[in-house]
């Protein structure tokens, strides 16, 4: 097979939410993938500061964070892009007006409100980070925290579509379900940072093949050539998935690639 580019999402594809770890046939999968000549990238909406060690452990080739606003590449920045200050600040006044409370990604680290949130989840999220080191240095309302993403929360108190109406101005978003939202900066997406890799490297987009499971994966199939699907994944994905594979923990991505002939 010529070189292909594999991108895979983390959680619920390499990651397995159920046992919270890698399984080793996955590992083995991306190894032997590198052998046979093949580029292999993690590709998530996660920004670079929350990247999991045990992620940027794996014999990957390069790790592409925030929905498409991050490249590295054999541990050199290659691409990025960032939310512009001044709209930054007017999003968390925005936000605080309309009684929608967030998580505010950035590249070094992640940001909170100082005060106790009403959303139980997001509450988990700010414990999660903590226990990483994450999101400990500075709250939201001080001011200057350069952040680039946001995952929103909203209820019946929030004032949902004016704060939306205001953020589409710099930022796309995403439905997660359950009244949460995925924000991105405008323009890029897990599929413009796939183009971005092939023109880099001056391959077609024939040669991508992309691993995901969730709604936010959604770019990454409609740009790849070839869509993987985990046995265990959002319905919008299956008009651009070429093949299913088994669940994370029952070896999906290494029996996916063996399928595939990516792998021997």
């Amino acid at each position: 097979m010529e070189r292909a580019v594999l991108f895979f999402d983390i959680d619920g594809t390499l990651l397995s939410e159920v046992t919270r770890t890698i399984p080793e046939s996955a590992v083995h999968a991306l190894e032997e993938a590198r052998r046979k000549g093949h580029l292999v990238f993690i590709n998530t909406g996660r920004t670079a500061c929350s990247v999991p060690p045990e992620i940027r452990r794996l014999p990957v080739d390069g790790i592409l964070c925030g929905c498409g606003i991050y490249a590295e590449y054999q541990d050199r920045v290659i691409f990025e892009e960032h939310l512009d200050a001044k709209a930054a600040a007017s999003i968390v006044r925005m936000a605080e007006k309309c009684r929608v409370d967030a998580l505010y990604e950035g590249m070094e680290d992640v940001y909170f409100s100082s005060r106790v949130s009403r959303f139980d989840s997001l509450e988990n999220t700010r414990r999660y980070m903590k226990n990483r080191g994450l999101g400990v240095e500075r709250y939201i309302e001080q001011g200057g925290c350069p952040f680039d993403k946001i995952f929103a929360y909203t209820d019946k108190e929030s004032k949902k579509e004016e704060f939306f109406d205001f953020l589409t101005d710099y930022m796309e978003i995403l439905d997660r379900g359950d009244n949460t939202y995925e924000c991105i900066v405008k323009g890029y997406s897990k599929g413009t940072i796939i183009e971005y890799i092939l023109k880099y490297f001056g391959l077609g987009r024939e040669r991508s093949y992309v691993f995901g499971d969730s709604s936010n994966d959604l770019a990454m199939f409609q740009y790849g050539a070839h869509g993987i699907a985990m046995g265990k994944h959002d319905k919008v994905l299956d008009p651009w998935t070429e093949y299913v594979a088994p669940r994370v923990e029952e070896e999906g991505i290494w029996q996916a690639m063996k399928h595939l002939g990516l792998i021997d």
